[in-house]
């Protein structure tokens, strides 16, 4: 009908000449909406057991004070029941403050001559001295003096109330006081290689969390199931999964006009139209059959294999890494770079806002007291948003679950596999849109329309 009409455009004067041309318009009823749809998107959140960590340092400096001490000296004879020397039994000063300070010969037993001169020709038992810091009780020292005694302490005062907590634990301690080394402390010099220190603790603090209000409050998403994050038993932390509708773009409304009627010449004609809801099927299968064909290995001998792609982000955290799907593109890749993500997650997120990737499962990559502190989603990405849409939908048909997430390497379909799968029983609406567009047709009752207006102008320049 259109090649007729667009003839009969050319060259309106070979089909009309002489002849009276009207008609009349029919009715127009708008269609209802397409089932195609803008699809959906995972969103996750997390509950459960959060550790908030904090840091708390304290000062110890080093006190030193200087006390002047009277400081005894004994003799004492090591020898036990052989001792003849008149000096008491080192055993007696045991339980003393006292330590030795040196060895002397006992009282000459025998003196001779030689020269003149007087020597010890045999000389007493052999002694040993004592300094003790209190008098021993019973025992007379043969000298008492005045000591100067310097004491350097740790001054802990302001570290006791971290050092008290069972959930703070010691992290470092470094020397911040080294110069001068050497100090005046009332009128004496005193040297030591460090006079203060800083100490840093850690302190851990658990609190129940959820970060799920967000999504909760939006009333479009559908809860889906809760994982444990760990293995803990019992588990400290989860991740609930929800199912999202992503936003859909606004479309002009489309319409079916039946009855239009046309006539030339006195000959009418009634145009009767319906619209074809099997286009969108056929072009689905087309190019289903058409990908797997482009995406065939021939070394492993699969269609539609993927590639692994993951993110990571904090649980209860600022740091989220993973945006992609219901997430706006360009401003989600400003924010990625400015948290500092890595390329492959900026890449992951490009290609989720684009419906290539399918969501396979969330692991926890850190852990603290069996608490999940930092989480990696691990997604399959693939070359088209059919693939991933068969790869979601097929997997489900055969049963083929996805892999525990650490292990996924989102493999392909076997031959066998793909020959298994029914595509009459899956949804394609999420792609429909995208086939439509890449194949505008020309409406029918514009283009005839048009025509008939270029006929009547033609006939009113010529004054027929």
């Amino acid at each position: 009908v259109i090649a007729r009409s667009l003839a009969i455009n050319e060259t309106p004067l070979d089909y009309t000449s002489g002849m009276a041309i009207s008609g009349s318009q029919g009715s127009c009823v708008p269609l209802p909406p397409g089932s195609g749809s803008a699809g959906t998107y995972t969103a996750t959140c997390n509950t459960g057991t959060r550790i908030d960590q904090s840091v708390g340092q304290c000062k110890v400096p080093l006190v030193a004070k200087v006390s002047q001490q009277p400081q005894y000296h004994y003799l004492c004879s090591p020898l036990g029941s052989f001792n003849l020397s008149g000096e008491p039994d080192c055993e007696e000063f045991s339980g003393a403050l006292c330590r030795v300070t040196g060895h002397r010969d006992g009282p000459c037993l025998q003196w001779g001559w030689s020269g003149g001169r007087k020597w010890c020709t045999e000389p007493g038992d052999p002694l040993t001295e004592l300094t003790c810091d209190e008098q021993v009780a019973g025992q007379t020292p043969y000298r008492i003096a005045t000591a100067t005694t310097v004491t350097t302490t740790p001054d802990e005062i302001q570290c006791t109330g971290l050092a008290g907590k069972s959930d703070c634990t010691l992290d470092a301690e470094i020397c911040t006081d080294t110069d001068p080394q050497t100090r005046v402390i009332d009128g004496v010099s005193v040297t030591r290689p460090c006079w203060e220190w800083q100490r840093s603790y850690t302190c851990i603090a658990r609190e129940a969390a959820t970060d799920c209000s967000d999504i909760e409050s939006q009333g479009t998403c559908r809860f889906v199931r809760e994982e444990c994050l760990t293995d803990e038993t019992p588990c400290e932390t989860w991740e609930r999964i929800y199912e999202c509708p992503l936003p859909g773009n606004d479309s002009s409304t489309q319409f079916v006009c039946d009855g239009d009627v046309y006539c030339i010449d006195g000959s009418c004609e009634t145009i009767e139209r319906t619209a074809n809801d099997e286009f969108k099927d056929a072009v689905t299968a087309l190019h289903a059959m058409d990908e797997a064909r482009g995406q065939f290995d021939p070394e492993t001998l699969t269609l539609f294999r993927g590639t692994r792609n993951s993110c990571s982000s904090k649980v209860f955290g600022v740091l989220n890494c993973c945006k992609g799907k219901g997430f706006p593109l360009i401003p989600g890749i400003s924010l990625l770079v400015a948290l500092g993500c890595n390329r492959e997650e900026v890449l992951l997120h490009e290609r989720d806002a684009q419906g290539l990737c399918a969501y396979v499962g969330t692991y926890c990559s850190d852990k603290f007291l069996g608490v999940c502190l930092t989480k990696k989603k691990v997604y399959c990405c693939f070359e088209s948003k059919l693939s991933r849409i068969l790869q979601e939908q097929g997997r489900r048909q055969l049963p083929k679950p996805w892999d525990k997430p650490k292990e996924e390497q989102c493999e392909g379909f076997t031959l066998d596999e793909f020959a298994r799968l029914d595509l009459s029983q899956m949804d394609f609406s999420e792609v429909y849109a995208e086939f439509t567009e890449a194949a505008r047709l020309p409406d029918e009752l514009e283009t005839s329309i048009l025509i008939q207006q270029k006929i009547e102008d033609y006939y009113a320049r010529s004054g027929q």
